[in-house]
C-alpha cells in the first residue's frame, strides 16, 4: 500500500509541475502578444499623426512657411 501512496504522490507532484508550466508559458505567450498589438497600435498611430501633420502642413499658405525659416 505504500508504494500505491508514493506511486499517488509523484503523479500529483508531476502534474503539479506541468500545469505549472502550462502556465508560466500561457504567460509568455500573453506578454508577447500585448507587446505586438501595442507596437502596432502605437505604428498606426503615428502613421496617422505624420499623416494629420502633412495635411496641417499642405493647408499653409506659402507666406506662412516663409515665416518659419
Amino acid at each position: 500500500m505504500r508504494n500505491v501512496e508514493r506511486l499517488t504522490s509523484l503523479k500529483s507532484e508531476l502534474l503539479d509541475i506541468f500545469m505549472s508550466m502550462e502556465v508560466v508559458e500561457h504567460e509568455q505567450r500573453s506578454r508577447t502578444a500585448a507587446q505586438r498589438n501595442l507596437r502596432a497600435r502605437r505604428g498606426i498611430e503615428l502613421h496617422e499623426e505624420f499623416k494629420q501633420l502633412s495635411r496641417d502642413i499642405a493647408e499653409l499658405p506659402v507666406d506662412e512657411l516663409d515665416e518659419m525659416h
